[in-house]
């Protein structure tokens, strides 16, 4: 059996989609399980608050590391599974990448997917638990729910008795030009982790510039087509 387990702070959206069609019938068929994980359960305050501002200012909030990496801890072997992360940033996933992954997942019998929201999750988490990243195309959604079913979807159903017909696999088809700098929120150190000492020194014009030289660092790294198009 294949076990996906979606980490979220909203999962009501990854249970509801699992409960129709294809994937209802690998679900009653013991070909897969889902597990949702609520991030909420691992806050350790009243409010079961899981974000916070992000350091060196700007809008929005970000998702702080303690409880997320807690949720990750929660899975019984996690260090032995991929762990993907839905973001811009990401690899864009496409039928190369998805079979890549399905490999993956057939070799552990196992994925985690982090479902991000608000403006990001803290870098830290990403350093030094996420194995992969993916994106769904060069647009923002509200949250990572949706592309991590995309890709679920994508990869369940190279799961020999997913689907009906194992031939209609081989018969398918086939706004700044910058990605997004690290993130990070309290608190300020997290394992052995500490937050980059410019979004601590209050120089906004230092900050500025750290987070565009980041910006050009990671695009290019991750995304260097997007620079050929901005030229």
């Amino acid at each position: 059996m294949i076990n996906l387990y979606f980490l979220t702070l909203f999962p009501a959206i990854i249970d509801e989609y699992f409960s129709e069609s294809i994937m209802k019938r690998a679900l009653e068929d013991n070909i897969i399980r889902i597990h949702s994980i609520n991030i909420r359960d691992f806050a350790n305050n009243k409010h079961n608050r899981v974000d916070d501002y992000p350091y060196g200012g700007g809008a929005g909030m970000v998702m702080q590391a303690p409880p997320i990496i807690r949720a990750i801890k929660s899975i019984e072997h996690y260090q032995e599974i991929p762990i993907i992360f839905l973001t811009p940033s990401g690899t864009t996933f496409n039928t190369k990448e998805c079979q890549k992954l399905t490999l993956k997942l057939k070799a552990c019998k196992s994925i985690i997917f982090l479902c991000g929201h608000y403006e990001g999750v803290d870098q830290r988490v990403i350093d030094r638990y996420v194995t992969d990243e993916y994106s769904i195309g060069d647009y923002v959604l509200t949250g990572g729910e949706l592309p991590a079913l995309v890709l679920a979807d994508s990869i369940i159903r190279h799961i020999q008795g997913v689907l009906g017909n194992a031939g209609s696999l081989t018969e398918e088809s086939f706004e700044s030009n910058l990605l997004e700098y690290p993130q990070y929120t309290r608190p300020q150190k997290v394992e052995d982790m500490s937050v980059p000492e410019v979004l601590l020194s209050g120089n906004h014009a230092q900050i500025k510039k750290w987070r565009k030289a980041k910006s050009l660092e990671i695009t290019q790294e991750k995304r260097p087509d997007l620079l050929k198009k901005e030229k």
